[in-house]
Parts: structure tokens; sequence; C-alpha cells
């Protein structure tokens, strides 16, 4: 347990649900064993976020430019609701509750006073990739919520936000990151659809994957007329 001095509050937030926060960092004392492992995934925890989104990127290779373009857009659409989060912090200022419940139990060490707790910035990563994923691949979403559920619990349990700072997060990144992969599977397919077809088609297109823009109907055309070449070829041989 770390101590933390008391300073004039910018904004006091404990007002709001300091007793729950109370409650799950008083779980965390009684459950001591637990405290490096969540102070270890509270932080490196949002690698598994990239990695979805990776996972994503390498599965779109084979599902066409609009699945590309969402693919690519996923890490925009973090960003976006990042700065987005960034500026609602610098708005609300409510300080750390290590500022204003000291005498709380602490896993964490205490930031700076102006490192602003709500919303949650871990958090708002992990939310948005939520989102960004549903519009790409629903069974990523839905394995990133999962982590995205753990992410906000530990920044409770190691004492850096409030339960509201998690839960307002989720609120502001959800659809902002939602909002953005529309708006860029929409405006950025041609160039996506573009790029597939020089230098960078090995990182968008899949191997044996059909060219960007091929209609189901030529790939119809094309299958039949590669069945009839072989049917032709067989005939000749038996001949």
């Amino acid at each position: 347990m770390t101590g933390h001095t008391t300073v004039q509050l910018a904004y006091d937030g404990s007002g709001i649900d300091g007793s729950l926060f109370t409650a799950l960092t008083g779980f965390a004392r009684d459950t001591a064993w637990l405290n490096a492992p969540m102070e270890l995934w509270t932080n490196a925890g949002l690698g598994v976020f990239a990695v979805l989104m990776i996972i994503g990127w390498w599965r779109a290779r084979a599902r066409g430019p609009r699945a590309m373009t969402l693919a690519l857009a996923a890490p925009l659409c973090v960003l976006v609701a990042f700065a987005v989060t960034e500026v609602v912090k610098q708005l609300v200022a409510e300080v750390r509750p290590c500022y204003s419940l000291p005498h709380a139990y602490f896993v964490d060490v205490c930031p700076v006073r102006g490192d602003y707790a709500f919303p949650s910035g871990h958090e708002t990563v992990a939310a948005a990739t939520v989102a960004a994923l549903f519009l790409l691949d629903r069974r990523l979403s839905a394995v990133g919520a999962l982590f995205a559920l753990l992410e906000g619990f530990s920044r409770v349990y190691v004492g850096a936000h409030y339960p509201h700072d998690v839960v307002g997060s989720v609120v502001v990144a959800l659809p902002v990151a939602y909002g953005a992969g529309l708006a860029l599977g929409r405006v950025a397919v041609p160039l996506v659809t573009r790029l597939s077809t020089g230098v960078l088609r090995p990182a968008l297109v899949a191997a044996g994957a059909a060219p960007a823009g091929t209609r189901p109907s030529v790939l119809a055309a094309q299958a039949v007329e590669s069945v009839h070449d072989t049917a032709a070829g067989s005939s000749r041989t038996d001949g």
C-alpha cells in the first residue's frame, strides 16, 4: 500500500462511487497474491488489443477491399477515440482517487496531479478496439469485449480509476470509434482498392485471392472456362 498526501482538489469524483471504489480496492488488499499480476495486466494487457487488430488485418486480406479498409481503419478509430477522451479529460479535470481518497489501498503508484482520471485512457483503447472490430469481425470483437471487461476491472483494482471513469470511457469510446469506422469504411475503400493492385498488394491481399474489384460473375465465368480447358486437355490426352 502506498500513502498519499491530501491536496487541494480540482474535481473530486469520490462522491459519485467512492464507496464502490474502496470496496474494490479493499478486495485488492485482501488478495495480495493477485496484485502483481493485475498491475502487470493493466498496462501490458493493452497489447492484446493490438494483437486482435493484427489478426483482423490478416484475415481481411482474403475478404476484399472493404474488409481491408475496416482493418486498416481500426487503429485510426482507436486514435480518434483516444484523442476525444483526452479532450474530455482536460475539460473535466477529475483528480485521481489517490488524491481524493489517500487512505484507500492502492496497488498502482499515484501519478502526477495533472494526469486526470475521467475518462480512463486504458479503457478507451480497449472499448474503441471492440467497436472498430465489430465492423470488421464480430468474433474478434466479442473476444476483445471480454478482455475490455478485464481491463476495466483492473483499472479500478489497482486504484488508478473510479468505476465511473471506466464506464465513462466506454460511453465515449464506443460511439466515436464506431462512427469513425463507418466513415472510413465508406470513403477509403477506393484508395485501398487502388493500393491493392500495387506494390502493397502482398500486405493487403492474400495469395490466390481475386483481384480487387473483380465481380462474382466474372469469377464464375473464369471458373467455368478453367473447367472446360481442363476437360479439353484431358480429351486430347486420351485421344
